[in-house]
């Protein structure tokens, strides 16, 4: 603590002894020229007029020479000056805004430079008194007041600026400086600004990529905030919408010919078509003299707000490189008398500042007498030239943009210093007791409207509302480059209308109306997803068709997208078609063929019954059990029949019939035919001696087996139907462009019962049959029996490796195929050999040759 004491003691000491000792203070530099005019309040100006890049060595054996500002004029900057003086002269005019109170302003020239315009800061914040008593921290002047500071342009300044106007809470309002980190309040508490912040920049730079589709880009960062943040806030909006950044290169603040030689050969050897550059144009300049060296074309350029405008890249000579450009800028304003007053300047009737004897200079070409020089063969200036003859961005008014930045600046200052002087309660604050900080505030609420009708306000971050005009640079009829509005930018409106961009107005590179396509990879067409190369971005990429069943009906699909299982893709594999629907019709070949099989064994089955009908007398009928005969010819009949359900669209009633229909015709075909054979055994049997075994056999007996057997079946039937709750279903495995309908089993179990139940009857009735086979030939019927159950086993043991090894509709044709061909065995090996003896050998149809015996051993 007595340390602290003592060192705080010390410091007053010095402070004093110096006031006392040395009451003049001086400049550690010259002093800086600008353009100066007193008044009750000042607002000060900086602008980026004469800018240099050669920078002298410092060799610190004496004072560093001051940077030389003289390489070259910026007419537009200066027109922002006088924008700045014209907007004073108005506001002093005015016995509404601020009356009785005389604005001046002092306004420097910072070439362009950091240092220079910290210097001007300490200038403006101390103020140029009588006895030059300009240090930091120290207010000398008593008669003019700075309120607040216009500047600068670049971002970079403007944040070297607001730190130190922002440590005493001077107001600065820029009309240029775009770099969003300005809208931190904690960092920059005074910092205002008539531009919008760079956030809606890349956000309307990020949607016109989007609008033309360009997915493959390169950026360029001027290397300062304004550069490097507005391209890493562009780079995060575009990734997150699918563009990839080819390239990133980075533009040096001081001149590098290497550097630029680099940037210029990635530029070349990019594929990328379309690159985005935040930068200003002073830093930009040097790359598009390399990039037109080396003859770089068919590149299209992004143009930020920074350089979209600027008349030093707007060059005849930059034609065939930079037509094309599409930029954002600030929209476009009028101020009314801005010309005539652009027009009055005359350096014979008014005290010249070197900033405006340097614009004369530069405007005619000529030079202002010098004694210190050797003026020989130099066209002197006289101040009598006519600036309306002039033909430069000074006195071109037709495209306001910066310029009403500038207005509108000074007007919002005058707006808040009016509302905080401008009062008459006890709280207002007359302007020789003006601070600073109360002009901070007062500017947070301004809210005025132009004379146009546009409303002027600042938000929380001291930013304005968000709005562009698009730019588009074209080749005028003369030859010369110019830029068009061709759409606009409100951040303000709903996202989908935020950019409007008339396509038809915009000419691109070559005067091409088509806009170019910039990828890495060609858009993958509908049918088609994009595989990515391994190592290459997520735009390089290669096309790969969908598979069968997928589809991509767009472009650029990263997924194919998978059918639903009632859909297949078509042939171009980009919509989702409805499946064929599939089962044995009526109307193909292999249905037209099972109708007509069907068909004749119906025919035949009938053709036999109506022979027996006839011919129900004689003896080879009535031997054979005509009831069972009938009754078995009835089933094969349905048998037939039954086939035909198989063949058509199944549906609940179809595929019920089906089976019911297999199962009891063909239980009731076999038990007719097991009453047959034990009829011809117990026949056989009762023949001999003392035998009566055909008493215990009767009709009734043999229906009632018949009907036993015929019963269980039926309840197996039904057991089958119970089990199963959809009697439809959609094959969608077999074929898989194909949906094939057919009748569900979910009962498997049940249907191999009743299928199984056919077989051990059909064994059953196989092995009486061939037991009953040495009979009499006369009288064996027992034989056929033998041979067409012995066909109509080796039927159906072959049905069950193809009913298992087939699928889809084939299915059914096996069922068919098996259903006719054991049902026409059965017919043919039991009734064909009787029709032919009735109908052919009719002699053979006798009772004495049907009771004969014949020799055994025959």
């Amino acid at each position: 603590m007595k340390m602290f004491c003592y060192m705080l003691h010390l410091l007053l000491y010095h402070v004093g002894f110096c006031e006392l000792t040395f009451p003049s203070c001086k400049l550690e530099t010259n002093v800086i020229p600008g353009i100066f005019r007193s008044g009750d309040i000042v607002i000060g100006g900086v602008f980026p007029v004469q800018r240099s890049s050669n920078v002298g060595p410092t060799v610190f054996t004496s004072n560093p020479a001051s940077q030389t500002c003289d390489d070259s004029f910026d007419f537009r900057s200066f027109r922002w000056i006088k924008t700045m003086m014209y907007a004073i002269e108005q506001i002093n005019n005015n016995t509404h805004l601020l009356p009785n109170i005389t604005v001046g302003y002092a306004i420097y020239d910072t070439c362009d430079n950091i240092a220079e315009a910290t210097k001007q800061m300490f200038m403006l914040i101390s103020g140029p008194g009588a006895e030059a008593k300009d240090i930091p921290n120290y207010q000398c002047h008593e008669k003019s007041m700075l309120s607040a500071v216009i500047g600068e342009s670049a971002s970079v300044i403007s944040i070297a600026m607001a730190r130190i106007l922002g440590t005493y809470q001077y107001p600065q309002v820029s009309y240029f400086s775009s770099v969003n980190v300005l809208s931190n309040k904690h960092e920059f508490p005074s910092f205002f600004r008539t531009i919008p912040s760079d956030t809606f920049q890349t956000t309307a730079l990020v949607a016109i990529v989007e609008r033309f589709g360009w997915k493959w880009v390169g950026t360029l960062a001027e290397d300062n905030d304004y550069g490097n943040v507005g391209v890493q806030l562009f780079t995060e909006q575009a990734v997150r919408l699918g563009v990839c950044i080819a390239f990133s290169e980075t533009i040096p603040l001081m001149y590098s010919k290497a550097k630029y030689l680099q940037i210029a050969e990635t530029i070349k050897q990019s594929s990328a078509n379309v690159i985005i550059v935040f930068s200003g144009d002073t830093n930009l300049i040097p790359l598009v003299w390399e990039i037109a060296r080396l003859n770089i074309t068919g590149r299209t350029w992004l143009a930020s707000e920074g350089w979209s405008t600027s008349a030093f890249v707007l060059e005849k000579e930059h034609t065939s490189f930079i037509s094309g450009t599409v930029g954002l800028a600030i929209p476009i304003g009028s101020i009314p008398g801005l010309k005539n007053f652009l027009l009055q300047l005359n350096p014979k009737q008014e005290a010249i500042d070197s900033i405006t004897k340097s614009f004369w200079e530069h405007a005619f070409t000529c030079s202002w007498p010098d004694l210190n020089k050797d003026e020989t063969n130099v066209t002197k200036c006289t101040g009598q030239e006519d600036l309306s003859l002039v033909n430069n961005t000074y006195t071109d008014v037709s495209q306001l943009r910066i310029s009403c930045n500038v207005y509108n600046a000074v007007y919002a200052i005058a707006h808040a210093l009016n509302s905080l002087l401008a009062c008459d309660n006890e709280t207002c604050t007359r302007w020789r007791n003006m601070e600073p900080y109360q002009l901070t505030k007062a500017l947070k609420a301004v809210n005025f409207t132009d004379l146009a009708g546009n409303h002027h306000f600042f938000d929380q971050n001291g930013d304005p509302v968000a709005k562009y005009d698009v730019v588009n640079w074209q080749v005028e009829k003369n030859g010369l480059l110019t830029y068009k509005k061709v759409g606009s930018y409100y951040g303000s409106t709903a996202k989908d209308h935020q950019l409007v961009i008339d396509e038809q107005m915009t000419l691109w590179i070559g005067g091409e109306s088509q806009p170019p396509i910039s990828a890495c990879s060609t858009s993958c067409k509908p049918g088609f997803r994009k595989s990515i190369l391994q190592g290459q971005p997520v735009c390089c990429f290669s096309c790969i068709p969908c598979p069968d069943g997928e589809i991509s009906n767009g472009t650029d699909f990263s997924d194919c997208t998978k059918c639903s299982p009632d859909y297949w893709s078509n042939r171009n594999r980009d919509a989702c078609i409805p499946k064929e629907v599939d089962y044995l019709s009526f109307g193909e070949p292999l249905g037209i063929t099972f109708s007509v099989a069907a068909g004749l064994g119906i025919c035949q089955t009938l053709l036999v019954i109506v022979v027996f009908i006839k011919y129900r007398s004689s003896p080879i009928v009535r031997a054979n059990n005509i009831e069972m005969s009938f009754v078995l010819l009835t089933a094969l009949a349905v048998s037939f029949l039954g086939a035909l359900a198989f063949i058509g669209e199944p549906s609940t009633y179809l595929c019920i019939l089906r089976q019911a229909v297999f199962g009891i015709s063909f239980v009731l075909t076999i038990s007719c035919i097991l009453v047959k054979t034990l009829v011809v055994i117990l026949a056989f049997t009762m023949s001999r001696p003392n035998q009566s075994v055909m008493k215990y056999f009767h009709p009734s007996h043999q229906r009632l087996l018949v009907g036993i057997t015929t019963i269980i079946q039926i309840f197996i039937s039904i057991g089958f139907l119970s089990f199963t709750t959809s009697f439809t279903k959609k094959n969608r495995d077999t074929v898989m462009t194909k949906i094939i309908l057919e009748c569900n089993r979910e009962s498997e179990l049940a249907f191999l019962a009743s299928f199984g139940y056919i077989g051990v009857l059909a064994v059953i009735c196989f092995i009486l049959a061939f037991l009953a086979r040495n009979l009499p030939d006369s009288f064996n019927e027992a034989k056929f029996i033998t041979f067409s159950l012995l066909v109509f086993v080796m039927v159906w043991v072959s049905f069950i490796p193809g009913y298992v090894s087939t699928s889809g509709k084939y299915v059914t044709a096996v069922e068919i195929f098996a259903i006719l061909s054991s049902a026409a065995g059965l017919l043919a090996c039991i009734f064909f050999p009787k029709c032919y003896i009735i109908l052919l050998k009719p002699e053979k149809n006798s009772k004495k040759n049907l009771t004969g015996r014949t020799h055994v051993g025959k």
